[in-house]
Order: C-alpha cells, then sequence, then structure tokens
C-alpha cells in the first residue's frame, strides 16, 4: 500500500499565493508517477498537474502558467506551487500516487478556498 498525507491548504485571496505538499509512504518504490487532482461542489474530480519519475509533468489547461508541480525524491514528496489563485480554484484538492504493484492511491484531501 501507498498511504498520502497532504497539507497546506486554506483560505487566500484572489491573486494569492499557497503551496500544497504530499508525503508519500510505504510502497513507495513501484510509485512510477504522483499527482494532484481537484474537486469543486456539484463538479467532477479533475486532474490539475502530474509529475513522472522522470520528471514529466502534465498540467490543465486551466492551471497552466499559473501552477507548478515538483518533487523531492529524498524526501518522498511531491508540491503543488499555486499562484495567481482565482475563486474558481476553489475545492479540496486530493493527493494521488499511480503504482503498478497496488493501483491507485489518494490522500484524503485538502481545502483550499480562494475568496476575498
Amino acid at each position: 500500500q501507498v498511504q498520502l498525507v497532504e497539507s497546506g491548504g486554506g483560505l487566500v485571496q484572489p491573486g494569492g499565493s499557497l503551496r500544497l505538499s504530499c508525503a508519500a509512504s510505504g510502497s513507495i518504490f513501484s510509485i512510477y508517477a504522483m499527482g494532484w487532482h481537484r474537486q469543486a461542489p456539484g463538479k467532477q474530480r479533475e486532474l490539475v498537474a502530474r509529475i513522472t519519475n522522470g520528471g514529466s509533468t502534465d498540467y490543465a489547461d486551466s492551471v497552466k502558467g499559473r501552477f507548478t508541480i515538483s518533487r523531492d525524491k529524498s524526501k518522498n514528496t511531491v508540491y503543488l506551487q499555486m499562484n495567481s489563485l482565482k475563486p474558481e480554484d476553489t475545492a479540496v484538492y486530493y493527493c494521488n500516487a499511480e503504482s503498478r504493484v497496488v493501483g491507485p492511491s489518494w490522500g484524503q484531501g485538502t481545502q483550499v478556498t480562494v475568496s476575498s
């Protein structure tokens, strides 16, 4: 199994920044990619950003140029730096790990609220 613990959510004004962290433990040797998804009230969960072990990244069009995903392998942690936040970024953000051994794993989620 892979366990994921997220942190860093909160309330921020439009235009502000937040950094989310996700620490992985357990069968981390089997992880080949990690990412962040989000789910707003009444909407489906959507991919925000993803990073592979090789460092390749993918972003949702809505966050390109504003969000940056990165990974510290020595700490088994993935980060999501979110800048120029907008009210429409308000959602619960979930960390995700992809493993060929144990399948997908999810964190408990962290709330991000962008409001003045």
